[in-house]
């Protein structure tokens, strides 16, 4: 029952078994998800997902990983879940009771695959340096705050 749990969720209730492009189905799945709490709650309502959503991962993907060799499986999207969660935090306020600011979570998701692939500095450190539950999750999480810095930098040059 808990590995069964474990897998539901750090699979983001089945997205990461999309045969092809895990990361970025598990992306795009959020973006229903984050629409709906940046609507309703703003800024400390994507804070407050983001948290839940990286234990909750930490939790989940140390109780797959221990039971394989593979330490980051790509069925693991919860951390793309907080991760592109995260980007969003940068324009909370944005979004918050705003139905015209679908651009931006298309320009977040853009952004947030970018630098989840391309892997600068301490996303780099986090995937390749810590090969547990917590790097797998802390690599996204780096990864969405710099996507969301350069969410937050673009969002300065549009508005």
């Amino acid at each position: 029952m808990k590995n069964k749990l474990a897998h539901l969720l750090a699979s983001y209730f089945g997205l990461g078994y999309a045969p092809k492009a895990s990361g970025t189905i598990g992306s795009l799945g959020t973006l229903p998800v984050a629409f709906v709490i940046a609507y309703f709650f703003g800024t400390a309502g994507i804070l407050a997902a983001v948290g839940i959503a990286f234990f909750i991962g930490v939790w989940a993907t140390h109780e797959i990983i221990s039971h394989q060799d593979e330490k980051d499986p790509s069925l693991v999207v919860i951390d793309e879940f907080a991760g592109q969660m995260l980007t969003f935090v940068f324009a909370g306020q944005l979004l918050y009771h705003n139905l015209n600011a679908w651009p931006v979570y298309f320009i977040g998701f853009a952004l947030f695959r970018l630098f989840d692939i391309v892997k600068l500095g301490p996303v780099k450190w986090a995937d390749s340096k810590l090969k547990n539950a917590w790097g797998v999750m802390l690599d996204d999480i780096f990864a969405g705050t710099i996507a969301g810095a350069f969410l937050l930098g673009a969002l300065n040059l549009i508005y």
